[in-house]
Protein backbone atom coordinates (compact mmCIF):
# COMPACT_ATOMS: atom_id res chain seq x y z
CA UNK A 1 0.00 0.00 0.00
CA UNK A 2 0.82 3.57 -0.63
CA UNK A 3 0.29 6.48 1.12
CA UNK A 4 -0.02 10.30 -0.14
CA UNK A 5 -0.04 13.10 2.39
CA UNK A 6 -3.12 15.41 0.78
CA UNK A 7 -3.25 18.63 1.92
CA UNK A 8 -6.75 21.42 1.49
CA UNK A 9 -4.80 24.58 2.88
CA UNK A 10 -8.05 25.46 4.21
CA UNK A 11 -8.31 29.31 5.58
CA UNK A 12 -7.95 28.61 9.29
CA UNK A 13 -9.77 32.08 10.45
CA UNK A 14 -13.23 32.16 9.59
CA UNK A 15 -15.59 33.68 12.41
CA UNK A 16 -17.04 30.90 14.83
CA UNK A 17 -20.79 32.54 13.60
CA UNK A 18 -19.84 31.83 9.94
CA UNK A 19 -22.77 29.71 9.14
CA UNK A 20 -25.46 31.81 10.61
CA UNK A 21 -23.70 35.27 8.91
CA UNK A 22 -22.72 34.07 5.69
CA UNK A 23 -24.70 31.77 3.03
CA UNK A 24 -21.49 29.70 1.81
CA UNK A 25 -17.67 29.26 1.94
CA UNK A 26 -17.73 29.39 -1.85
CA UNK A 27 -18.47 31.87 -4.37
CA UNK A 28 -19.55 34.47 -2.50
CA UNK A 29 -18.07 34.46 0.58
CA UNK A 30 -17.10 37.81 1.37
CA UNK A 31 -13.36 38.52 0.47
CA UNK A 32 -12.80 41.06 3.49
CA UNK A 33 -12.67 37.66 5.62
CA UNK A 34 -9.59 37.00 4.07
CA UNK A 35 -6.23 38.69 5.70
CA UNK A 36 -3.41 38.51 3.52
CA UNK A 37 -0.98 38.81 5.83
CA UNK A 38 -1.41 36.20 7.90
CA UNK A 39 -1.91 34.07 4.77
CA UNK A 40 1.83 34.47 4.65
CA UNK A 41 2.04 33.10 7.60
CA UNK A 42 -0.53 30.31 6.57
CA UNK A 43 0.86 29.31 3.69
CA UNK A 44 4.31 28.68 5.11
CA UNK A 45 3.22 26.54 7.62
CA UNK A 46 1.16 24.51 4.90
CA UNK A 47 4.62 24.09 2.74
CA UNK A 48 6.71 22.95 6.24
CA UNK A 49 3.91 20.68 6.71
CA UNK A 50 4.12 19.37 3.23
CA UNK A 51 8.13 19.06 3.35
CA UNK A 52 7.79 17.28 6.23
CA UNK A 53 5.65 14.38 5.16
CA UNK A 54 7.97 13.65 2.76
CA UNK A 55 10.62 13.29 6.09
CA UNK A 56 8.83 11.38 7.83
CA UNK A 57 8.51 8.47 4.72
CA UNK A 58 5.08 9.52 2.79
CA UNK A 59 4.98 8.33 -1.08
CA UNK A 60 3.07 11.19 -2.26
CA UNK A 61 2.36 14.77 -1.83
CA UNK A 62 -0.76 16.10 -2.71
CA UNK A 63 -1.94 19.52 -4.05
CA UNK A 64 -5.35 20.13 -5.78
CA UNK A 65 -7.10 23.22 -7.67
CA UNK A 66 -10.06 25.30 -6.33
CA UNK A 67 -11.53 28.89 -6.66
CA UNK A 68 -13.46 31.83 -4.91
CA UNK A 69 -13.21 29.77 -1.65
CA UNK A 70 -11.96 29.65 1.97
CA UNK A 71 -11.98 25.30 1.96
CA UNK A 72 -9.18 25.13 0.03
CA UNK A 73 -6.62 27.94 -0.65
CA UNK A 74 -4.47 26.81 -3.48
CA UNK A 75 -6.12 28.09 -7.49
CA UNK A 76 -2.93 26.63 -8.81
CA UNK A 77 -1.82 24.24 -7.33
CA UNK A 78 0.98 24.28 -9.83
CA UNK A 79 2.76 27.14 -7.85
CA UNK A 80 2.92 24.79 -5.19
CA UNK A 81 4.27 22.25 -6.58
CA UNK A 82 6.84 23.78 -8.27
CA UNK A 83 8.10 24.92 -4.35
CA UNK A 84 8.09 21.55 -3.23
CA UNK A 85 10.06 20.41 -6.98
CA UNK A 86 12.60 22.48 -5.23
CA UNK A 87 12.31 22.17 -1.73
CA UNK A 88 11.74 17.87 -1.54
CA UNK A 89 14.25 14.80 -3.30
CA UNK A 90 12.22 11.81 -2.65
CA UNK A 91 8.29 11.90 -3.08
CA UNK A 92 6.44 11.88 -5.86
CA UNK A 93 3.90 15.62 -6.78
CA UNK A 94 0.69 14.43 -6.85
CA UNK A 95 -1.76 16.60 -8.38
CA UNK A 96 -4.59 16.15 -7.74
CA UNK A 97 -5.32 18.03 -10.19
CA UNK A 98 -5.28 20.78 -12.74
CA UNK A 99 -8.82 21.46 -14.18
CA UNK A 100 -7.67 21.23 -17.52
CA UNK A 101 -11.67 22.04 -19.09
CA UNK A 102 -11.12 25.71 -17.67
CA UNK A 103 -7.83 26.24 -19.42
CA UNK A 104 -7.99 27.53 -23.40
CA UNK A 105 -6.38 26.90 -24.84
CA UNK A 106 -5.79 23.59 -22.66
CA UNK A 107 -2.13 22.91 -24.05
CA UNK A 108 -0.97 25.56 -21.10
CA UNK A 109 -1.50 22.85 -18.44
CA UNK A 110 0.71 20.24 -20.78
CA UNK A 111 3.30 22.72 -20.72
CA UNK A 112 3.14 23.32 -16.86
CA UNK A 113 3.29 19.73 -15.82
CA UNK A 114 6.28 18.82 -18.55
CA UNK A 115 7.77 21.61 -16.50
CA UNK A 116 7.10 20.26 -13.08
CA UNK A 117 8.10 16.64 -14.33
CA UNK A 118 11.77 17.82 -15.47
CA UNK A 119 11.93 20.29 -11.82
CA UNK A 120 11.55 17.40 -9.97
CA UNK A 121 13.14 14.63 -11.60
CA UNK A 122 10.73 12.81 -12.75
CA UNK A 123 8.35 13.11 -9.77
CA UNK A 124 4.98 14.12 -10.75
CA UNK A 125 1.62 12.36 -10.83
CA UNK A 126 -0.72 13.92 -13.34
CA UNK A 127 -4.08 14.40 -12.23
CA UNK A 128 -6.78 15.58 -14.59
CA UNK A 129 -10.41 16.28 -12.58
CA UNK A 130 -13.29 17.68 -13.89
CA UNK A 131 -13.81 20.04 -11.73
CA UNK A 132 -16.44 21.04 -8.60
CA UNK A 133 -19.75 22.74 -10.36
CA UNK A 134 -18.60 25.54 -7.86
CA UNK A 135 -15.19 26.02 -9.16
CA UNK A 136 -15.79 25.23 -13.40
CA UNK A 137 -19.74 26.47 -13.38
CA UNK A 138 -20.10 29.24 -11.01
CA UNK A 139 -16.18 30.59 -10.38
CA UNK A 140 -15.10 30.17 -13.88
CA UNK A 141 -18.46 30.17 -16.12
CA UNK A 142 -17.82 27.40 -17.73
CA UNK A 143 -21.65 25.43 -19.08
CA UNK A 144 -22.14 22.99 -17.08
CA UNK A 145 -23.74 20.71 -19.89
CA UNK A 146 -20.83 21.04 -22.62
CA UNK A 147 -17.95 20.47 -19.31
CA UNK A 148 -17.14 17.15 -19.45
CA UNK A 149 -17.19 16.67 -23.01
CA UNK A 150 -14.72 19.49 -23.18
CA UNK A 151 -13.18 18.49 -20.38
CA UNK A 152 -12.26 14.65 -22.93
CA UNK A 153 -11.09 16.80 -25.20
CA UNK A 154 -8.76 18.75 -23.42
CA UNK A 155 -7.05 15.34 -21.75
CA UNK A 156 -6.90 13.96 -25.32
CA UNK A 157 -4.94 17.06 -26.25
CA UNK A 158 -2.96 17.32 -23.38
CA UNK A 159 -1.54 13.46 -23.66
CA UNK A 160 -1.40 13.80 -27.50
CA UNK A 161 0.69 16.78 -26.89
CA UNK A 162 2.93 14.58 -24.55
CA UNK A 163 3.24 11.53 -26.85
CA UNK A 164 3.66 13.21 -30.52
CA UNK A 165 7.98 13.46 -31.04
CA UNK A 166 7.16 16.34 -34.05
CA UNK A 167 5.09 19.35 -34.48
CA UNK A 168 0.84 18.51 -35.29
CA UNK A 169 -2.46 20.41 -36.03
CA UNK A 170 -5.20 19.64 -33.69
CA UNK A 171 -8.47 20.43 -34.79
CA UNK A 172 -11.05 19.92 -31.94
CA UNK A 173 -14.58 21.42 -31.49
CA UNK A 174 -13.45 23.35 -28.42
CA UNK A 175 -9.86 24.27 -29.30
CA UNK A 176 -8.24 24.61 -32.73
CA UNK A 177 -4.57 25.01 -32.87
CA UNK A 178 -2.50 25.16 -36.05
CA UNK A 179 0.69 23.69 -34.15
CA UNK A 180 1.22 22.16 -31.06
CA UNK A 181 4.74 21.69 -30.10
CA UNK A 182 5.21 21.32 -25.99
CA UNK A 183 8.96 22.60 -24.29
CA UNK A 184 9.76 21.58 -22.21
CA UNK A 185 9.44 18.04 -22.75
CA UNK A 186 8.21 15.79 -19.38
CA UNK A 187 10.98 13.53 -18.40
CA UNK A 188 8.15 10.40 -18.13
CA UNK A 189 7.13 8.93 -21.51
CA UNK A 190 3.45 8.93 -21.70
CA UNK A 191 2.14 5.66 -23.03
CA UNK A 192 -1.21 4.75 -22.38
CA UNK A 193 -4.39 5.90 -20.80
CA UNK A 194 -5.02 3.21 -18.33
CA UNK A 195 -5.82 5.87 -16.01
CA UNK A 196 -5.83 4.92 -12.03
CA UNK A 197 -9.07 6.75 -10.28
CA UNK A 198 -8.95 8.55 -6.98
CA UNK A 199 -12.38 8.86 -4.96
CA UNK A 200 -11.73 12.32 -2.99
CA UNK A 201 -13.76 11.54 0.02
CA UNK A 202 -15.05 14.47 2.38
CA UNK A 203 -17.72 11.36 3.90
CA UNK A 204 -15.92 8.54 4.77
CA UNK A 205 -15.38 5.25 3.18
CA UNK A 206 -18.77 3.99 4.29
CA UNK A 207 -20.51 6.61 2.00
CA UNK A 208 -17.82 5.90 -0.48
CA UNK A 209 -19.08 2.01 -0.78
CA UNK A 210 -21.15 2.51 -3.82
CA UNK A 211 -18.90 4.82 -6.06
CA UNK A 212 -16.28 2.20 -6.04
CA UNK A 213 -18.25 -0.41 -5.91
CA UNK A 214 -19.40 0.75 -9.35
CA UNK A 215 -16.02 1.88 -10.37
CA UNK A 216 -15.04 -2.37 -9.33
CA UNK A 217 -18.14 -3.02 -11.25
CA UNK A 218 -16.77 -1.35 -14.70
CA UNK A 219 -13.23 -2.85 -14.01
CA UNK A 220 -14.85 -6.37 -14.90
CA UNK A 221 -17.11 -5.37 -17.52
CA UNK A 222 -14.08 -4.28 -19.32
CA UNK A 223 -12.08 -7.32 -18.21
CA UNK A 224 -9.11 -5.69 -16.65
CA UNK A 225 -7.07 -7.37 -13.60
CA UNK A 226 -8.65 -5.83 -10.49
CA UNK A 227 -5.38 -4.26 -9.58
CA UNK A 228 -5.67 -2.43 -6.17
CA UNK A 229 -3.51 0.47 -7.53
CA UNK A 230 -5.59 1.31 -9.89
CA UNK A 231 -7.52 3.31 -7.28
CA UNK A 232 -7.22 6.06 -4.82
CA UNK A 233 -9.02 7.27 -1.69
CA UNK A 234 -8.98 9.70 0.51
CA UNK A 235 -9.80 9.63 4.21
CA UNK A 236 -9.57 11.81 7.02
CA UNK A 237 -7.39 10.41 10.08
CA UNK A 238 -6.14 11.38 13.52
CA UNK A 239 -4.19 9.53 15.60
CA UNK A 240 -3.44 9.99 19.37
CA UNK A 241 -2.18 7.84 22.40
CA UNK A 242 -5.81 6.64 22.95
CA UNK A 243 -9.49 7.53 21.95
CA UNK A 244 -10.27 9.49 24.08
CA UNK A 245 -7.03 12.07 23.78
CA UNK A 246 -7.82 11.86 19.89
CA UNK A 247 -11.07 13.94 20.84
CA UNK A 248 -9.04 16.23 22.83
CA UNK A 249 -6.66 17.18 19.70
CA UNK A 250 -9.10 16.90 16.82
CA UNK A 251 -12.60 17.22 17.57
CA UNK A 252 -12.62 21.37 17.14
CA UNK A 253 -10.73 20.92 14.32
CA UNK A 254 -13.32 18.47 12.72
CA UNK A 255 -16.01 20.77 13.12
CA UNK A 256 -14.56 23.54 11.77
CA UNK A 257 -13.88 21.52 8.19
CA UNK A 258 -16.87 19.80 8.72
CA UNK A 259 -19.28 22.63 9.63
CA UNK A 260 -17.33 25.78 8.21
CA UNK A 261 -15.14 24.71 5.28
CA UNK A 262 -18.20 23.10 4.31
CA UNK A 263 -20.62 24.98 4.32
CA UNK A 264 -21.55 25.42 0.47
CA UNK A 265 -24.58 26.85 -0.60
CA UNK A 266 -27.28 24.07 -2.09
CA UNK A 267 -27.82 26.12 -5.46
CA UNK A 268 -24.10 25.95 -6.60
CA UNK A 269 -23.75 22.00 -5.87
CA UNK A 270 -25.68 20.50 -8.87
CA UNK A 271 -26.14 22.56 -11.70
CA UNK A 272 -28.66 20.96 -14.62
CA UNK A 273 -26.21 19.09 -16.51
CA UNK A 274 -23.46 18.77 -14.85
CA UNK A 275 -23.84 15.26 -13.73
CA UNK A 276 -23.44 12.65 -16.57
CA UNK A 277 -26.78 10.92 -17.54
CA UNK A 278 -24.42 7.60 -16.75
CA UNK A 279 -23.90 9.05 -13.14
CA UNK A 280 -28.01 9.36 -12.93
CA UNK A 281 -29.12 6.06 -14.25
CA UNK A 282 -26.67 4.59 -11.87
CA UNK A 283 -28.20 6.81 -9.15
CA UNK A 284 -25.22 7.83 -8.16
CA UNK A 285 -24.85 11.52 -6.35
CA UNK A 286 -21.89 13.81 -6.16
CA UNK A 287 -20.28 13.61 -2.37
CA UNK A 288 -21.19 17.39 -1.44
CA UNK A 289 -24.62 17.64 -3.63
CA UNK A 290 -25.47 14.37 -1.95
CA UNK A 291 -24.87 15.37 2.12
CA UNK A 292 -25.78 19.48 1.11
CA UNK A 293 -28.37 19.22 -1.23
CA UNK A 294 -30.70 17.03 0.56
CA UNK A 295 -33.83 18.04 3.06
CA UNK A 296 -32.13 19.32 6.10
CA UNK A 297 -28.78 18.32 5.45
CA UNK A 298 -26.98 21.19 6.52
CA UNK A 299 -28.93 22.08 9.47
CA UNK A 300 -28.09 18.19 10.26
CA UNK A 301 -24.65 19.11 9.77
CA UNK A 302 -24.31 21.95 11.69
CA UNK A 303 -26.03 19.75 14.93
CA UNK A 304 -23.06 16.59 14.42
CA UNK A 305 -20.42 16.17 16.69
CA UNK A 306 -17.15 13.70 17.18
CA UNK A 307 -19.15 10.97 18.07
CA UNK A 308 -20.85 11.74 14.84
CA UNK A 309 -17.67 11.75 12.81
CA UNK A 310 -16.59 9.02 14.23
CA UNK A 311 -19.42 6.68 13.72
CA UNK A 312 -20.29 7.87 10.34
CA UNK A 313 -17.03 6.90 8.88
CA UNK A 314 -15.77 10.77 8.22
CA UNK A 315 -13.20 10.62 10.38
CA UNK A 316 -11.06 7.99 11.24
CA UNK A 317 -9.46 8.63 14.69
CA UNK A 318 -8.12 7.07 17.93
CA UNK A 319 -4.91 4.92 19.06
CA UNK A 320 -3.02 3.88 16.04
CA UNK A 321 -3.94 0.19 16.88
CA UNK A 322 -8.22 2.00 16.79
CA UNK A 323 -6.34 3.69 13.26
CA UNK A 324 -5.42 0.12 11.81
CA UNK A 325 -8.37 -1.74 12.40
CA UNK A 326 -10.34 0.94 10.49
CA UNK A 327 -8.29 1.32 7.66
CA UNK A 328 -7.91 -2.79 7.28
CA UNK A 329 -11.58 -2.42 7.24
CA UNK A 330 -11.40 0.66 4.50
CA UNK A 331 -8.56 -1.00 2.36
CA UNK A 332 -11.30 -4.96 2.46
CA UNK A 333 -14.14 -2.71 1.27
CA UNK A 334 -12.98 -0.65 -1.19
CA UNK A 335 -9.19 -2.40 -2.37
CA UNK A 336 -7.79 0.90 -2.73
CA UNK A 337 -3.93 0.89 -3.13
CA UNK A 338 -3.14 4.23 -2.63
CA UNK A 339 -4.61 6.11 0.43
CA UNK A 340 -4.51 10.19 0.77
CA UNK A 341 -4.90 10.76 3.99
CA UNK A 342 -5.83 14.45 5.49
CA UNK A 343 -4.31 14.84 8.44
CA UNK A 344 -4.12 18.41 8.76
CA UNK A 345 -7.57 19.49 8.30
CA UNK A 346 -10.09 22.52 9.34
CA UNK A 347 -7.84 25.02 11.88
CA UNK A 348 -5.62 22.88 13.01
CA UNK A 349 -2.68 24.51 13.93
CA UNK A 350 1.09 23.38 12.50
CA UNK A 351 2.26 21.72 15.75
CA UNK A 352 -0.76 19.27 15.76
CA UNK A 353 -0.90 19.00 12.05
CA UNK A 354 3.19 17.48 12.71
CA UNK A 355 2.23 15.42 15.43
CA UNK A 356 -0.09 13.85 13.83
CA UNK A 357 1.57 12.87 10.81
CA UNK A 358 4.47 11.67 12.52
CA UNK A 359 2.46 9.52 14.58
CA UNK A 360 0.58 8.25 11.54
CA UNK A 361 3.53 7.44 9.66
CA UNK A 362 5.54 6.02 12.13
CA UNK A 363 3.02 3.68 13.69
CA UNK A 364 0.25 3.50 11.50
CA UNK A 365 1.61 3.07 7.92
CA UNK A 366 4.27 0.41 8.61
CA UNK A 367 1.32 -1.90 9.76
CA UNK A 368 -0.70 -1.30 6.63
CA UNK A 369 2.38 -1.49 4.11
CA UNK A 370 1.84 -4.83 3.25
CA UNK A 371 -1.56 -4.58 2.25
CA UNK A 372 -1.89 -5.77 -2.04
CA UNK A 373 2.11 -6.51 -1.78
CA UNK A 374 1.04 -9.27 -4.10
CA UNK A 375 0.08 -7.16 -6.94
CA UNK A 376 2.13 -4.69 -8.97
CA UNK A 377 1.58 -0.73 -8.95
CA UNK A 378 2.03 0.03 -12.82
CA UNK A 379 0.72 3.20 -11.84
CA UNK A 380 3.72 4.70 -10.15
CA UNK A 381 6.09 6.95 -12.01
CA UNK A 382 9.90 5.05 -11.59
CA UNK A 383 12.72 6.90 -11.59
CA UNK A 384 14.01 8.37 -14.93
CA UNK A 385 16.70 6.20 -15.53
CA UNK A 386 13.86 3.29 -15.92
CA UNK A 387 11.89 5.05 -18.73
CA UNK A 388 8.60 5.62 -17.04
CA UNK A 389 5.37 6.16 -17.97
CA UNK A 390 2.87 8.79 -16.95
Amino acid sequence: MKFHFFHLMPYPNLPADFREKYRSVWIDVPARLYDPVDGHRIYHEYLDELAFAEAEGFDGLCVNEHHQNAYGLMPSPNLMAAILARTTTRAKLVLMGNSVALYNPPIRVAEEMAMLDVLSGGRLIAGFPVGTPMDSVFAYGENPATLRDKYREAVQLILRAWREPDVFAFNGKYTQLRYVNVWPRPIQKCLENDFLYANLSYFGYQEAQKVMDGFWQTVARHNVEPNPYRAGFLQFVGVADSDAEAEKLYAEHAKYFWQRCLHVYGGYVNPPGYTSLATIKAGIEGQVARIISRAGARAELAKMGWRDFIDRGYLVAGSPDTVVDRLNDLADKLRVGHLMVLLQFGNMPKETALYNTQRFAREVMPRLRPRFGEWEDRWWPATPKQGAAA
